[in-house]
């Protein structure tokens, strides 16, 4: 896969492109002039060391702020992607899985390097013509494998960087396909804000318990989870997900490890459910989601999807479908075999 970035995206989309975009997608008469109308004789300057630059015109790129550019610039996006395709894509288990698109973030991603090289080119190619250009320096290049390869990619003369881990829309992923790396980032994280939050928040005795735990179901508690829903734990990230979590709690109630007050006390006394089980039932309720999605969507069709080859001989790694499953049967006392039809029906699967 090639995580691929714009290089001053919003910045550069020409305006008479974009215009012809929009006739495209069936945007016409006063609805067109108006979006226009946003942007005719639109002047900026510059300022330094307090003196201003005379007004100059400003003919390419989206308003800075404006609620409607984020749409203008998914629909100018969606057509370079759109002309852009054409390529094998990555073969998953009969799926054709064409490039990611989330803004200006685009994966490419292809079962070989050839199919690989031969997308990207296509990408670059659509984006040079609708006046974009690729940042060759932030573009970087990764191979999902158990054994090392080397992802070879260019952007014209110049060669992208391979790497082994990649942060995508705020989830690090890697190249040995495991979380575990992102598990531990997120712990890191929720540790930094325990840190921040301790003297002016969590240390404060003039503020109440009530507002400590504010500060913890609004800020830790999202920092820690973020992205839990595709999450394969083990028993070793259990016990660090418990520790980071029990550390600020422990903090808010005052009590230290030397007190000896078990965890389920302490959880019992603020009214605070217990982290890793709130995150195993979020879990479930995505999986619920995930099933009753209607057809044509990728997750449900990736979730489907049976890739070819076999499992290596040595402990396979543990699947999320198989750790779901397990979590059904804690959880609910739902067997593998009657998971999917359960959950597809809204009212029983009820997760609260």
């Amino acid at each position: 896969m090639c995580f691929v970035d714009l290089e001053k995206a919003y910045d550069r989309v020409p305006r008479e492109i974009l215009w012809e975009v929009l006739r495209e997608y069936g945007v016409r008469g006063s609805l067109l002039r108006g979006i226009q109308s946003l942007y005719s004789q639109s002047e900026s300057c510059v300022r330094v060391l307090g003196s201003t630059s005379d007004r100059f015109p400003v003919r390419v790129g989206l308003r800075q702020g404006c609620a409607l550019s984020p749409i203008l610039f998914v629909i100018f996006m969606d057509r370079i992607s759109r002309r852009s395709r054409g390529g094998r894509g990555l073969q998953f288990g009969g799926l054709r899985i064409a490039p990611l698109l989330f803004a200006d973030d685009v994966v490419p991603m292809a079962s070989s390097v050839c199919d690989l090289q031969h997308s990207l080119d296509r990408f670059v190619a659509e984006c040079e013509a609708a006046g974009m250009r690729i940042s060759t320096s932030k573009s970087e290049a990764m191979v999902l494998s158990r054994e090392p390869m080397d992802c070879p990619l260019q952007v014209g003369n110049e060669a992208l960087p391979h790497v082994k881990e990649f942060k995508y829309l705020g989830v690090l992923f890697s190249s040995e396909g495991t979380m575990e790396r992102e598990m531990g980032r997120r712990i890191g994280a929720a540790g930094a804000v325990l840190q921040s939050f301790y003297r002016t928040v969590v240390r404060k005795r003039e503020l109440s318990q009530k507002a400590k735990l504010s500060v913890y179901r609004a800020i830790f508690v999202p920092t820690l989870t973020y992205g839990h829903e595709g999450w394969v734990r083990t028993e070793r990230t259990r016990s660090r997900i418990q520790a980071a979590e029990m550390g600020f709690l422990r903090r808010v109630a005052g009590i230290s490890l030397r007190d000896k007050v078990r965890s389920s006390v302490i959880w019992e006394g603020l009214g605070v459910e217990p982290l890793l089980l709130h995150v195993e039932r979020s879990q479930l309720r995505w999986f619920g989601h995930l099933v009753r999605m209607p057809p044509g969507r990728l997750p449900r069709e990736v979730f489907q999807a049976r890739p070819a080859g076999k499992r290596p001989r040595v402990r396979p790694r543990t699947r999320w479908r198989d750790y779901i499953s397990s979590l059904a049967w804690e959880h609910l006392g739902i067997p593998q075999s009657e998971l999917v039809d359960v959950a597809r029906e809204r009212e029983v699967w009820g997760i609260p």
